[in-house]
Order: structure tokens, then sequence, then C-alpha cells
């Protein structure tokens, strides 16, 4: 039987910190154990997973379902096969042949904590078990909504989502991009995901009409990119202890980004026109879209 979705609250730090116990809680059980062997594998997909992070899109695929009456049982699956494939492209981007960094929300990264191959094996295991749970699960009304999560979810890994961004995100380091591909590149590399993590928890409940996922598709299309430009600030603004990964390293690699190419004063202008788009985008909603404008402002506002 589906339970209810998440209760209201007045606060959204109660809220956020609700959804985060119903993600960890999730991924808890539907991660293998650690003792089920391989136990090292297994190992170190729960230290990537569990126990950290800000959980921001386990919270819009929670807020998404809200405008469409969604059950908590439905967005707590969906939003820990987001989190499980957030937590493989952190570890594959934190791989010595990508970025290779040696912090990830405050702890030793999952390829320093074990060795690379193992950390590499995680991240496979972790993209295949998201759609496993995707398959298992009755998370929407049909069958049609069901395949149609999948294959935004899919979309948002592949050549044209995650891996795409990061593809070009490599190619770039020590070059110039103009402000257009830059936006394109983060598109791709950060707004993918957080694209499909809005549909997919819209799509858990009641079927909204084209305009209403063209609305939220919006939103999200700004909400991705404003997390990108306020990344980039606090690269250069705040310290690794409040990133919880290295601070400075985009600008010491040399990687092109929002504040390198616009200047700080101007990207924080950036993500402020960012927010009020998104705002506008879900305005129509009313009260249903309260969580998601308060994500698009702890988004922009974060660290400060």
């Amino acid at each position: 039987m589906d339970s209810p979705a998440v209760a209201a609250t007045t606060d959204f730090q109660a809220w956020s910190r609700e959804v985060a116990a119903h993600v960890e809680g999730a991924l808890a059980e539907l991660l293998p154990p650690a003792r089920n062997a391989p136990t090292r594998l297994h190992d170190a997909m729960r230290y990537s997973t569990l126990g950290g992070g800000k959980r921001v899109r386990a919270m819009l695929v929670f807020a998404a379902g809200e405008i469409t009456g969604a059950s908590t049982d439905r967005l707590r699956v969906a939003a820990s096969s987001v989190e499980m494939v957030h937590a493989y492209s952190l570890i594959h981007d934190d791989l010595p042949c990508m970025d290779d960094d040696v912090l990830r929300r405050g702890k030793p990264t999952c390829h320093v904590e074990f060795d690379e191959a193992t950390a590499l094996l995680a991240g496979d295991a972790l993209q295949s078990l998201a759609f496993q749970i995707l398959a298992e699960y009755r998370l929407a009304p049909n069958a049609e909504a069901q395949l149609k999560m999948l294959q935004l979810f899919a979309a948002a890994c592949g050549s044209r989502g995650m891996a795409g961004g990061q593809a070009i995100d490599l190619e770039a380091v020590g070059k110039s991009l103009t402000l257009t591909e830059l936006e394109f590149m983060h598109i791709l590399k950060t707004g993918a995901l957080i694209r499909a993590s809005v549909l997919m928890g819209a799509h858990c409940g009641t079927a909204l009409g084209q305009s209403e996922l063209d609305r939220l598709d919006r939103y999200a299309k700004c909400v991705g990119l404003a997390f990108q430009v306020i990344d980039d600030v606090l690269d250069e603004e705040a310290d690794s202890v409040t990133l919880g990964k290295t601070a400075g390293k985009d600008k010491a690699a040399a990687k092109p980004t929002y504040t390198s190419l616009m200047g700080l004063p101007a990207a924080k202008r950036l993500a402020q026109e960012l927010l009020s788009d998104a705002l506008e985008a879900v305005a129509p909603f009313g009260g249903r879209a309260r969580r998601l404008t308060e994500i698009a402002d702890f988004i922009v506002h974060r660290g400060r």
C-alpha cells in the first residue's frame, strides 16, 4: 500500500531533513549489504552513496512529486535511483584519469579509500543498480509513464547528458570557451540529471499536460544552470571544509568556469536571473510548487 506523501511542514530545513531520511533509509535497503560477496565492491558502493551530500536531486524528485500528488513510496525509490547515478558520476569524476581529486563530501574519495579498480567498478555497479530498481518497482500510474521515466533517466546519463558533458569538460581544460559553449557543457554535465530528477518525480503521480511538463522542464533547466554557476562561485569563495571537496581546484586546473569567463559579480547576477526565471516557470502551480521554489532559492543562496 502506498503511503501518503511527505507531510507538509512550515520549515524547509525540516522538510529537507525528512526527505534525506527517507532517501537514506531507502538507499540502505536497496544497496547490496556490505557483508554480501563481493564484499569490497559492495562496501565501496555504500561508502560513496550513504551518509553524505546535500541530496538536492532527491529533494527535486520529492518536490516535483508534490505537484502531481505522488506517494512517498514511489518517490523514495525514484530518488534513490537518481542518488545512485549521482554517486556513480562523482566516483568516476574523482578518478585520476578524470579530475583526480582526493576529497568528496568531506571524506577521502572512493579510489583513495579503496583503489582505482574498485572505484571504477563501484560506479559501474551503481549505475546498473539504479536502472534495475527503476524497472523492478511500480513507480508511475501506467507503463507508458514509467517507460518515459526510464527514457529520461537514460538520456541524462549518456553522451547527450552527464557523460557527454564530462567529455566536453575534459577537452576544455586550458582552452577558452564562449559563454554559449560553457552553458552547453553544463546543460549536459550538471543540468541533465537535475532535469531528469524533476520530471521523474512528476511522472510518479497524476499525469500532467504537456504545457505543465514544459514548465517543469524550464524550471529544471534554469535550476541546473544556476547550480553550476553557484558551484563556480563557491569554488572561488569557499574553503574545502565548507565545500566538502577541494576548493579552487577548477581554477588551478585552468578549467573554464562562469567566474573565469564573466567575473564573480556577473556570475552572481546570472544566478539571480536564473532563479527568477525558475520561479516564474512554476508560478502557475501555486502552492503545489512551494518546495520547488524553496529548493531553487536554496541552490542559489547556499554557502552564504
